[in-house]
């Protein structure tokens, strides 16, 4: 039972904290109020508070006071080091957490935190929001790592016994949420990129729009594409045997289909370049439309770099600085540059509207509206993005090939129909002498303009 003292005018109350000293006596903790600053007005109030605790410790919920007075930046990087996620999560964690967490709530203590101060925090992201001192996806961002360390401080961690980050009931007037406008992405849009991306980085950018738009894979995964998983040479140069004979069996068998394989991303970790699983270990096998393939097998002997997709220089694409010197331009256009001091010149680079402001991600975007436009179900569709399908319909839906073949299908027979209605558009030149079995193929598919216009 807690028993109460007096010490002058102020009342205190102690009661057994559940564990023992070392001589085997019963470790007690007191308290002189309710919480920090606040006493107890009278004895009845704290034998109350102590019976509480005492009930807190019998169920095993009791949080013990040291625990509660832990420093958040202390805590704040106990709960850094326990966390085993992708380095770049752990990296952007890292940084929310020097930047803007710690300074803020650093010298507080875990159990200190109450609910106002956490409002009081949010509304101080909101005026920087305002201010244009932060972007809102970034707010968003550190009120949900907030959330989840606050969270994680009463399970498992029990250093306090609720979260300070609570859900308010809206009140007041309903005030719909503003989205960004989203249009769809059109085939001359993309031939516009696609045409910018050759004035900047010659047919390896041509390349690399038509297959971020008509694959949808992620722009770490395009970095990562060496030319062992793409179509030309897999699935017969995949280094893993058992998969090898199955891709064989599956893509060369019955109803031969082009594919690539969705194997690595290509990620800075630590300092170092190194390939990795891709985001949620989506490892998957792409089927492309023939005309994707032939464009692969004339880049792909244009050069002998290990990646698909090389830069400018012949290296990595992680080693450049891409938005800048790659995306930018190429969606934003770019005034005519002369040739200075051994630097090959470039001429002008027209703007695409449509895509101002736009991330290169976008086109991933695209492909799914492409797919869901073509009807395509949705374990097919999600499968291809790299993503799970949750609850029974996942547990029991499997991509088969015959899926695999109507997706290739709808999407040449997109691009036939673009080439179809404009074909006096620009097309580029071959980079390299084709291989004999290739050239008769591909004439059909990509010819010599006599001069180069934009739409």
């Amino acid at each position: 039972m807690p028993y109460i003292e007096r010490r002058g005018h102020s009342i205190r109350v102690k009661w057994w904290a559940g564990e023992y000293l070392p001589n085997g006596s019963k470790k007690y903790e007191s308290a002189s109020g309710p919480q920090p600053g606040v006493r107890f007005e009278d004895e009845d109030e704290a034998y109350d508070f102590g019976l509480d605790r005492e009930y807190d410790v019998r169920n095993g919920v009791h949080v013990r006071q040291r625990d509660g007075n832990t420093l958040m930046k202390v805590y704040l990087w106990d709960w850094y080091a326990d966390q085993e996620l992708r380095a770049t999560s752990m990296r952007r964690y890292k940084s929310m957490l020097n930047a803007r967490i710690e300074p803020y709530w650093g010298d507080h203590t875990v159990g200190g935190i109450t609910a106002f101060e956490y409002q009081a925090w949010s509304r101080h992201l909101n005026a920087l929001v305002a201010d244009s001192l932060m972007s809102a996806s970034y707010a968003r961002d550190l009120r949900r790592l907030f959330t989840t360390i606050m969270s994680d401080s009463v399970e498992p961690y029990r250093l306090r016994k609720f979260s300070p980050v609570v859900t308010k009931a809206r009140r007041g007037m309903y005030v719909k949420k503003t989205k960004p406008r989203k249009r769809p992405l059109e085939m001359e849009t993309l031939h516009q990129l696609a045409s910018n991306a050759y004035t900047v980085w010659g047919y390896t950018g041509w390349v690399y729009i038509w297959h971020s738009a008509f694959t949808g894979c992620r722009p770490g995964e395009n970095w990562g594409l060496q030319r062992q998983f793409t179509s030309p040479t897999w699935p017969a140069s995949d280094p893993e045997a058992e998969r090898q004979a199955e891709s064989l069996e599956r893509y060369r068998g019955k109803r031969p289909m082009h594919a690539i394989r969705v194997q690595h991303q290509h990620q800075c970790i630590h300092g170092k370049q190194q390939l990795t699983d891709p985001k949620y270990e989506s490892h998957r096998t792409l089927v492309v439309p023939p005309f994707l393939h032939e464009m692969y097998t004339v880049l792909l002997a244009s050069h002998d770099s290990r990646w698909t997709f090389p830069s400018m220089l012949g290296r990595s694409l992680l080693s450049t600085k891409f938005e800048k010197d790659y995306w930018y331009p190429i969606r934003d256009g770019a005034d005519e540059r002369p040739e200075h001091r051994g630097h090959a010149g470039r001429a002008a680079i027209p703007g695409v509207p449509e895509m101002a402001g736009r991330r290169i991600y976008s086109l991933r975007h695209g492909h799914k509206e492409w797919l869901d436009e073509d009807g395509h179900c949705e374990i097919a569709v999600e499968s291809r993005m790299g993503h799970e399908v949750a609850g029974v319909k996942g547990l029991y839906g499997n991509l088969t090939p015959a899926m695999e073949l109507r997706i290739a299908g709808s999407l040449q027979r997109r691009w036939e129909k673009f080439w179809r209605s404009n074909g006096s558009l620009w097309r580029p030149p071959f980079p390299t002498p084709l291989p004999v079995d290739h050239r008769e193929a591909l004439n059909t598919q990509l010819t010599r303009a006599p001069r180069r216009t934009h739409r």
